[in-house]
């Protein structure tokens, strides 16, 4: 999930302290869209490695004295432009990270990890990594970060076996997840890559005095239009190193021992550089550290509920059980533009058009337009590691045969259970994840402008306010997609899952049929920026720093071309089919706090469902059951019990909304629970 890259020089390398310097300073920036919440570098040096990290983004690192402190203790001690020629080799390994397991506030949390010797970078995450620790209970856990568990149990296995190469594989026998490393060591003159589901890339120069590795082809391909650097490196080759592949470099030459990371393939013993004494690792603080104990996590604090909450919260469902309702679906009389016929069917069920499927056969002749040979990528799909996309990544690469890249825009409301499942996904199918990641904490601070606005005056429409930061989504499928060279996105959208009310509280008339909710006609597109823009004049509130960002989502979601395929158009939804397969084949994980499958990797669903269903007495849940009973896939009974068990206030994930954009929890919920509402609580 962050980014992973590095810089290995020989000792006839023509790279100055300047030059070299300076590659690495635009690894940190390319890498950056893959995470901005923390960031670190490992410069090993005949003196020792000199280890940096911070809770700071890599732009903002590599501008720090310490920084350049770090470059001025390397090698280069007397010249910083004259070339490395005659010095001995360098290895500089860099990291940007998107938080997962453990703050970025607690230092030792931040990478590179220093555990058994061993100076570590990981991308990806071990969801089992809790299973792990008390299986060895002779390792000793000393952080929150799952990088500590793989550098553990490489040194436990090679120091067991006397064998670097069963060490690796052993490790990556027993891990679930995703894991793409670079390690250093402080008692070997090598280098350790590897990788189990191929998010890592390599550049080589011919000469064999170079090496430069990355998360992802682009960056490195952006890194070598630089003229600078090709001149310095000479005729290169960028290559990928392929899922469950490993690399060991020798430091004192730069060659690349290659092998599998798996038992059954035969490579050979690796060939270790031992050293006759160990490399000292030398920690240069880039700020005051922050002491945060073990497993202090903001956001995961069991909730305790004021009695008042869950009283009103009884109340308001004794009057939405009042609510006329649909007799064929299960949508109240609240729901925007409904109108009930004299048998009580609302206009929904009477206008609804049977989902027509294309066919199995029609989506392998489509799709075999994306194939390219000599397994390169062929197709982007986008990833947000709920159910549905899920299983569209199982059925793409297990049954398609394609070889797909996932991707995934994180705004700040992935959950740490989507990276999870999508990483027990990637790891286990062996595809690589590109992860693009926003400002976080400048996102969260938009939301919690707009969500503290609208809490001033509450109001129906503007609730998709709060999910405006998420629309770029599409806007960086088609950069990726670009960027990958990829023949085709591919979207996994469950049809049933259309909520045009959203816009119906916004005086938009339904459009009976549409699929996609960004194909409005152009008149209401227009019709809604202007509601939009009169809620502004209401509530001058909203005019706060999130605009552009609002304004570049609308951008991204209703204007800039959607030319994707979706495989749910094709092939018949089956919930029983999905959740079975998710959990059976992946461990797939479910939220503690639902029984639902459905947007539990949305860190704010469960904080506007429960605006919904108190101010206007549905949410999603009813619109998306009402589909299913429109379809014949259940009765209206079975609607109205899952209905009744999913619109549940999921009060742990409302509080960890309310932490992390940084409200008040009670406040909030106090002030949504006297907004006013669309039926009598009386």
């Amino acid at each position: 999930m962050c980014g992973i890259f590095g810089v290995i020089l020989g000792e006839n390398s023509d790279f100055s302290c300047s030059s070299t310097k300076q590659t690495f300073n635009n690894l940190f920036k390319l890498s950056e869209s893959r995470g901005k919440e923390a960031s670190g570098m490992a410069f090993l040096s005949p003196d020792g490695i000199y280890v940096g990290k911070s809770a700071l983004p890599g732009s903002q690192m590599i501008a720090r004295k310490e920084y350049e402190n770090i470059f001025k203790k390397g090698v280069w001690k007397n010249s910083t432009s004259e070339p490395t020629k005659g010095s001995s080799p360098i290895s500089i390994l860099g990291h940007t990270r998107l938080v997962t397991n453990g703050s970025q506030h607690a230092y030792d949390n931040n990478q590179p990890v220093i555990s058994s010797g061993m100076i570590g970078i990981h991308n990806g995450i071990i969801t089992n990594v809790d299973d792990l620790w008390p299986r060895f209970p002779s390792l000793e856990r000393k952080y929150q970060v799952d990088t500590e568990i793989l550098l553990s149990l490489i040194r436990k296995f090679y120091k067991e076996s006397n064998s670097l190469l069963s060490g690796v594989r052993e490790t990556f026998r027993l891990i679930e997840g995703v894991a793409s490393i670079a390690v250093q060591f402080d008692d070997l003159n090598n280098v350790l890559l590897a990788t189990n589901n191929g998010s890592l890339y390599l550049c080589s120069n011919n000469a064999g005095n170079a090496h430069i590795f990355a998360s992802e082809n682009y960056i490195l391909q952006t890194l070598t239009k630089r003229k600078q650097l090709r001149k310095l490196l000479g005729h290169f080759e960028i290559r990928h190193v392929e899922p469950r592949t490993g690399l060991l470099i020798n430091l004192e030459n730069l060659n690349i021992n290659e092998f599998s990371l798996d038992f059954q393939d035969s490579d050979g013993e690796l060939q270790v550089n031992p050293l006759r004494s160990r490399r000292k690792i030398i920690g240069i603080p880039m700020e005051k550290e922050k002491n945060i104990s073990l497993y202090e996590v903001p956001g995961e604090a069991p909730s305790i509920l004021s009695p008042l909450f869950m009283d009103e919260y009884s109340g308001n469902r004794e009057a939405v059980s009042r609510l006329k309702r649909c007799t064929k679906c299960v949508l109240p009389e609240t729901f925007p533009f409904i109108e009930f016929d004299k048998k009580g069917v609302c206009n929904y069920c009477r206008n609804h058009k049977k989902i027509e499927l294309l066919g199995l056969e029609a989506l392998y002749e489509a799709v075999d337009r994306y194939r390219k040979p000599n397994n390169k990528p062929d197709c982007l799909v986008t990833f947000s590691g709920g159910r549905d996309s899920s299983y569209g990544v199982h059925f793409i690469k297990t049954v398609l045969k394609l070889n797909p890249v996932t991707y995934t825009y994180d705004w700040g409301m992935v959950t740490d259970l989507a990276r999870r499942n999508q990483m027990r996904i990637c790891g286990k199918l062996g595809i690589e994840h590109i992860l693009v990641s926003a400002d976080i904490g400048k996102k969260r601070k938009n939301i919690q402008k707009n969500v503290t606005a609208w809490l001033k005056k509450p109001c129906l429409g503007t609730v998709p306010l709060f999910m405006a930061g998420d629309k770029q989504y599409f806007y960086y499928a088609n950069k990726v997609g670009k960027q990958m060279d990829c023949a085709g996105i591919i979207l996994c959208e469950n049809p049933l899952e259309t909520t045009r009310f959203k816009s119906g509280f916004c005086g938009i008339a339904p459009e009976y049929g549409s699929r996609q909710t960004y194909n409005l006609a152009l008149f209401d597109k227009a019709k809604l920026a202007w509601y939009y823009g009169g809620q502004y004049f209401k509530n001058p509130s909203y005019i706060n720093s999130s605009v552009l960002d609002t304004i570049r989502a609308y951008c991204s979601y209703y204007l800039i071309p959607h030319k994707y395929l979706d495989i749910f158009q094709y092939i018949k939804w089956d919930e029983k089919e999905i959740n079975s397969t998710l959990f059976s084949e992946y461990n797939w994980e479910m939220a503690p706090d639902t029984t639902s499958t459905w947007r539990i990797g949305d860190g704010t669903a469960s904080f506007y469902n429960y605006i919904y269903y108190t101010m206007a007495g549905f949410t999603e849940n009813d619109t998306f059951r009402s589909n299913q009973i429109r379809e014949g896939m259940i009765t209206r009974e079975e609607a109205r019990e899952l209905v009744g068990k999913e619109n549940e206030p999921r009060w742990d994930s409302i509080r960890w909304y309310c932490d992390v954009i940084s409200i008040d929890f009670e406040e909030t919920i106090k002030r949504i629970n006297s907004a006013p509402k669309l039926y009598p609580c009386n």
